[in-house]
């Protein structure tokens, strides 16, 4: 999904009329999403907080400061989907770029926060804290 940003994202969103259309752009992009391999389903990169189950790995990518690069895979539909909005939003930025999304403003222009479950909405910041703990590990 290399030409999907955030911004196209909320493009889309805005575009699509009801609540049932973005859920299914959701789990499209989830779709989308690679697969992780099994080796990297462990408990040590499961996301801690998620009802789902959520695997998330990092790898340092070149350049100086190095970039990150994410690749994380769920067993839940909607979920990977969210995945996959979250890699959009993270994967391939420095660290102080990752430490510098504002990932709630983003979620409220998508209006996530009246349409997920609380639930899916507290597994989704574990997943954004998971991310930000690895930024600044790598920072």
């Amino acid at each position: 999904m290399p030409d999907l940003t955030v911004d196209k994202i909320i493009q889309n969103f805005e575009i699509l009329g009801n609540w049932e259309e973005r859920y299914r752009y959701v789990i499209d992009l989830g779709r989308k999403l690679p697969e992780l391999d099994e080796k990297y389903k462990t408990e040590d990169n499961r996301v801690k907080g998620c009802v789902s189950s959520v695997w998330l790995i990092t790898r340092t990518g070149e350049g100086e400061p190095p970039v990150l690069e994410f690749d994380a895979d769920s067993d839940a539909h909607i979920v990977r989907g969210l995945v996959a909005i979250l890699l959009i939003a993270y994967s391939g930025k420095t660290a102080a770029d990752i430490l510098e999304v504002d990932i709630r403003d983003f979620f409220r222009q998508l209006d996530l926060e009246k349409h997920l479950s609380p639930s899916r909405s507290n597994g989704f910041f574990s997943m954004v804290e998971r991310i930000q703990t690895l930024a600044t590990a790598a920072a």
